[in-house]
């Protein structure tokens, strides 16, 4: 079961932009993640690759977790808002749930809800 002081500390390293740093630090190798109703990325080695890709299409992004986190034993809520300058100069804002669990102190699941149309450039 995570501790609120080691869920802290993963909020802060994505809060920080680290992105893949907080995958390789707290994630399990054997972590599955999975967007909305798609199917599971399957084992960390897929889960940076996705992460990286994404990465790639933005110049930058932003993570801010929007509070309260909820933790009940091994199993994790985050409330997140994130912000990616589209190259075309939009600035498009996401707000998801992670739901987590975890197996002591490393994430091994975690699914994402979110509307996928926040994700669209607003129209010109």
């Amino acid at each position: 079961m995570p501790s609120r002081e080691l869920i802290e500390r993963f909020i802060a390293t994505v809060e920080r932009g680290q992105f893949v740093e907080a995958m390789e630090q707290f994630y399990a190798p054997d972590a599955t993640a999975q967007e909305n109703n798609e199917p599971p990325r399957v084992g960390l080695p897929a889960l940076l690759a996705h992460e990286r890709k994404s990465l790639a299409t933005f110049p930058t992004a932003r993570g801010r977790c929007l509070s309260p986190v909820l933790i009940d034993g091994d199993r994790v809520v985050i409330h997140w808002r994130f912000e990616f300058d589209h190259p075309s100069g939009a600035v498009l804002s996401l707000e998801e749930l992670a739901w987590q669990t975890w197996r002591g102190d490393r994430l091994v699941n975690e699914r994402f809800f979110y509307d996928p149309k926040q994700m669209l450039p607003p129209p010109r």
